[in-house]
């Protein structure tokens, strides 16, 4: 899944909703990230099981892992745990003229 993943894609992370931690703070399980992560969402009606979607830009990509950094996340899983939703595409620069 995680394939042709780079610095600045935007990528998407499928976590589970484990419970509700304050009235907006939700704790959530990402695959191949072992340990607990809690995002904000102060959504009323949010359930123990619920699939939510935590999208992200690419800080850093290594031989099998990819760093997700964004408004929630700051985290490191396996490329097999993110989905491609935006490729990032460098601007190209304006080309300079020299007149004599």
């Amino acid at each position: 899944m995680g394939k042709g993943i780079k610095v600045g894609d935007t990528v998407a992370i499928t976590a589970t909703v484990r419970k509700r931690v304050t009235e907006d703070r939700v704790s959530v399980l990402i695959p191949s990230y072992d340990q607990p992560h809690s995002i904000v969402d102060s959504t009323p009606y949010i359930s123990s099981g619920q699939k939510i979607e935590l999208t992200g830009e690419v800080v850093r990509v290594d031989e099998d892992t990819v760093t997700v950094g964004g408004k929630d996340l700051g985290i490191t899983v396996k490329h097999s745990a993110v989905r491609l939703v935006t490729s990032y595409v460098a601007p190209k620069g304006k080309r300079m003229v020299h007149k004599p």
